[in-house]
């Protein structure tokens, strides 16, 4: 290829300024210009307004760490009003989703750039699914984040919350202790929604977190894997003896709400239909236990619970009623003293408010959630929202605090949306503008029913409003069939549908992948 003389030449001069500006700088001791701001191809961050750049000293044990600091800042009258959201779960995302994009600006904060489908992450675990089809990224939900100017994605983690001045601060994620140093900023908003969702709960049970594997995340579906098949390979090692054979096939599940018991089914369709083909020297030792304190399913009809019960004993997994008392590296102890060695634990226990949830200096219900009212706002402070997990109503509403459910976060996501549009079309989307609008009407919250998979082409529907009510109950294939219907139509995109879609087909013809990557 020839290249224009001019063309070449001009270059020479740029990258010969560009050099001579560095070399100044960098000669410089005094100087605290951040070069990475010079170079023309982040025109962008100007809309940032940079604050300082500060250096922490550093000694022969700690490494030079900069922490650089920057402001977005208040939108001005004239400007879309801008909304900030915390966190990209079914909440935060069923918001970003139905919200005007000619009346707001969005910001979005979230440690993770998609959304996960979680009602099929247990399928990802064994190779049912790839771990992409159940990932949604979030450019793909609001387009606006990635193509308005005034719409942003940050990859970063919300520290603290200026009510006052209606400011978040945040902190980026980085992969590690070895890679780039966190860079602190702060975001103006207008109106702040709060969809920080929770935490795996862990009762304080000792090594819980240090020893078991949460299902929340892809990244926890993939831990899941990677430790299954490695504990499928090591046993088949010779020398290897018979009790530590045992032990690394032995699959503990804690927890029998739907995401354990969906994962013990799952597990135990791999166990029957790939394991004993693949694996075969060791087919005869691998098994599934699960440990729940209760019944399992507790929110499920009595009859489908026992329905569950009798498929998933003859599907090989092991029910035990008992409560863990402590978690050790290789076994975990029960109340009653009970030892249970393991080669892979995963919990599944249920939820508990996030530690930034804990810290936030906003009003909370009993349970420890941020406390909203009817309209879903925290009514001690102007312009904050809070939906999903993270979030109850407060005792002074009269209503019950709805459960950590999918359907009732992406429900209150889609309120706020259309609350939040209507109240920007009547010109108080800005901050401090809303106080003498009308909000309308309540949120109102109406179950649709439930539903797990329970392995061997079976599943459970549930469709009554609540536990004491009446309705419809099914079990079976039919209900396995409804199960995968309704779940492929709420995957969001045609892409992540058309992904499912093959996988399950190829998962049937084929059978799991089983390839530790």
């Amino acid at each position: 290829m020839v290249r224009d003389p001019k063309t070449s030449m001009a270059w020479l001069r740029n990258l010969s300024k560009y050099s001579s500006t560095i070399a100044k700088l960098s000669s410089s001791p005094k100087t605290n210009t951040d070069l990475f701001f010079l170079l023309p191809s982040f025109t962008f961050l100007s809309h940032f307004s940079s604050n300082s750049i500060q250096q922490k000293p550093s000694n022969s044990n700690t490494k030079h760490v900069i922490e650089y600091s920057g402001l977005l800042e208040a939108t001005k009258p004239h400007e879309k009003p801008r909304v900030v959201v915390l966190g990209s779960g079914w909440a935060g995302c069923r918001l970003m989703k139905g919200l005007d994009t000619t009346t707001y600006d969005i910001v979005c904060v979230s440690p993770r750039n998609h959304m996960v489908f979680t009602p099929l992450l247990a399928s990802t675990c064994v190779g049912t699914l790839e771990f992409r089809s159940v990932a949604e990224p979030i450019g793909r939900i609001q387009p606006a984040l990635s193509r308005e100017p005034g719409s942003y994605f940050f990859l970063a983690n919300c520290t603290a919350i200026d009510t006052h001045n209606h400011m978040v601060q945040c902190e980026t994620v980085t992969d590690g202790e070895e890679t780039i140093d966190p860079w602190k900023f702060s975001i103006s908003y207008d109106k702040l929604v709060i969809a920080l969702g929770s935490k795996p709960s862990t009762f304080g049970i000792q090594g819980v977190k240090e020893y078991a594997i949460f299902l929340r995340e892809v990244y926890h579906a993939q831990e899941i894997r990677r430790k299954l098949l490695l504990n499928l390979m090591l046993s088949d090692v010779p020398g290897i003896t018979e009790e530590e054979k045992r032990r690394l096939l032995h699959c503990v599940v804690v927890g029998g709400g739907p995401t354990g018991v969906e994962f013990s089914g799952e597990l135990s369709d791999f166990i029957m239909k790939d394991v004993q083909q693949r694996y075969a020297h060791v087919k005869d030792y691998i098994r599934v236990t699960l440990i729940e304190a209760n019944e399992i399913l507790s929110s499920f009809d009595d009859r489908l619970r026992r329905y569950a019960t009798n498929q998933l004993t003859k599907s090989g997994v092991r029910l035990v009623r008992g409560i863990v008392k402590d978690v050790k590296a290789q076994k975990i102890i029960l109340s009653d003293g009970t030892e249970v060695p393991y080669g892979l634990l995963v919990w599944s226990t249920g939820v508990s408010p996030a530690p930034i949830i804990q810290s936030l200096d906003l009003p909370k219900e009993p349970s420890g959630r941020i406390g909203v009212d009817e309209w879903l706002r925290v009514p001690s402070v102007q312009d904050v929202f809070s939906i999903g997990d993270c979030c109850g109503f407060l005792e002074t509403t009269g209503r019950q605090t709805l459960p950590a459910l999918a359907q009732v976060a992406e429900r209150q996501g889609k309120y706020l949306a259309e609350l939040l549009n209507r109240i920007g079309k009547e010109g108080a989307g800005h901050a401090n503008s809303a106080k003498e609008i009308e909000f309308g009407d309540p949120f109102v919250y109406k179950h649709l029913g439930s539903m797990a998979t329970i392995g061997r082409y079976k599943a459970l529907v549930d469709l009554r409003q609540s536990k004491e009510a009446k309705g419809l109950s099914l079990a079976g294939f039919l209900s396995f069939f409804i199960w995968r219907s309704a779940y492929i139509t709420r995957v969001i995109s045609w892409r992540n549908r058309f992904y499912v879609f093959i996988n399950w087909v190829t998962t049937l013809i084929f059978g799991r992948d089983i390839s530790r990557l």
